[in-house]
């Protein structure tokens, strides 16, 4: 029986069960994307990263994608940073070319890594439906072209207390959908919302933090800032604008070693 090497990790999290769980699944050569499609949604994470070896590429070591358990997506942060923590090996950092958001690398940092991505930027936009479906007192409301929306809230309590109408948010396709205000005990808080794209809301999203950093950067006026994302399961990360990239750094816990049989 065909057999695909299986790792469960849990990216930013400081201890086991926390953070966001992602499976990682090294193959030697692309499978069809509708097998790749099948095995994530039999994995039922957030996502589900497949790489493949790149020995050709002179700027990437692999090839890398990411599958929630309904569609492809354009960009993952921490099953990126899981990708890196199970390639690795004895290396100080590991290249990943994706199809939509570039190189992206993960380097040892102490007993953690930091993971960079693109800094995407947002601009004001008049979102009154959706707000209205992601409920409570929304200040104001920010979007980037590929369906990324922000909605700003007053305060942390206002983002604990959220209960989004996922029926009507997943209406409004694959869009991912960010609940920030300014933090109790970090610079930013959040909540991340994905319901068109199989997952209501997402433990730990690095990259939201991609477009959340570079807004609370132009904010508070600080290039290095602490996050956290305030799911069932929490997580935290610190955030750096570097230029046109952000610097997240996490730290990950393998959790699941094993096979996936075909």
């Amino acid at each position: 029986m065909p057999s695909l090497p299986f790792t469960q990790v849990d990216a930013f999290a400081d201890a086991p069960f926390t953070g966001n769980p992602a499976a990682v699944m090294p193959l030697d050569g692309w499978l069809d994307d509708a097998m790749l499609q099948a095995i994530a949604q039999e994995n039922n994470l957030s996502e589900t990263a497949f790489t493949i070896p790149t020995p050709d590429d002179a700027e990437a070591d692999y090839e890398l994608r990411w599958f929630t358990p309904t569609v492809e997506v354009k960009l993952c942060g921490h099953a990126t940073l899981a990708s890196g923590h199970v390639l690795m090996g004895n290396r100080q950092a590991v290249r990943f070319r994706t199809r939509h958001a570039g190189i992206l690398t993960v380097a040892r940092d102490g007993d953690g890594y930091t993971l960079s991505l693109p800094a995407w930027t947002t601009q004001p936009k008049a979102m009154p439906d959706l707000a209205v479906a992601m409920g409570g007192d929304v200040l104001e409301t920010h979007w980037r072209d590929g369906g990324y929306a922000i909605f700003v809230y007053p305060d942390a309590a206002a983002i604990h207390a959220l209960t989004p109408d996922y029926a009507t948010l997943k209406k409004a396709g694959d869009l991912l959908l960010m609940a920030t205000a300014p933090g109790e005990d970090s610079d930013m808080i959040s909540r991340v919302f994905v319901p068109g794209g199989g997952v209501d809301e997402d433990p730990v999203t690095g990259s939201a933090h991609g477009l959340l950093t570079p807004y609370w950067a132009a904010r508070t006026g600080k290039r290095a800032l602490t996050a956290y994302q305030a799911s069932a399961r929490g997580g935290r990360l610190r955030c750096t604008l570097d230029g046109d990239r952000v610097i997240l750094t996490g730290t990950c816990r393998t959790m699941i070693e094993g096979r996936f049989l075909l």
